[in-house]
């Protein structure tokens, strides 16, 4: 009986190990996608390649961050996702290039596109280009981001809960 317990537990260890693991990387990814979007000083840059070493497994922290995060932050989002660079971050920034009601953000999205398009070869150019296109199917049906106003909806910032980054901006 012991033995079986041995057996049992030596087989079931690497999974547990594993799904502990999971979650101090979802942890850690969490923390610099804190940093972009909560400051705008020299931890930003820092920040972005940490959090490019997680490669794809951060592009879904990322895309929830877009969601809520002020346009200061959105935008160090969007340059996390260029230092990424892979094919799964299309259809994220596609949404941004598309509908972002920050028009900097949309460009933004739509310049890491078209960088990734210009490539020779390879899925992540084949990706861009098809997201490029799907932009301007989407612009030419009247999609886009809705505004009202002078720039969002009277009487509520445009991004609910989002407070401007903290920090000196850091020149560039």
């Amino acid at each position: 009986m012991r033995r079986r317990l041995l057996k049992l537990a030596l087989v079931a260890a690497p999974a547990l190990f594993g799904a502990a693991c999971e979650d101090l990387s979802h942890q850690d990814i969490g923390d610099e996608i804190n940093i972009l979007v909560r400051r705008d000083d020299q931890l930003v840059a820092p920040a972005t390649e940490r959090l490019a070493a997680y490669r794809r497994r951060a592009i879904p922290q990322i895309e929830t961050a877009l969601h809520t995060s002020a346009p200061t932050g959105r935008l160090h989002l969007v340059a996390a996702l260029d230092r990424i660079a892979d094919e799964e971050a299309t259809s994220v920034l596609r949404h941004v290039a598309t509908y972002d009601i920050t028009p900097e953000v949309r460009q933004a999205a739509e310049g890491v596109l078209a960088r990734w398009a210009s490539r020779s070869g390879g899925g992540l150019a084949a990706r861009a280009r098809a997201a490029e296109a799907e932009i301007a199917r989407r612009r030419a049906a009247g999609e886009g981001p809705m505004l009202f106003g002078d720039g969002g909806v009277p009487g509520a910032p445009s991004t609910v809960g989002a407070p401007e980054p903290v920090g000196t901006p850091e020149r560039k």
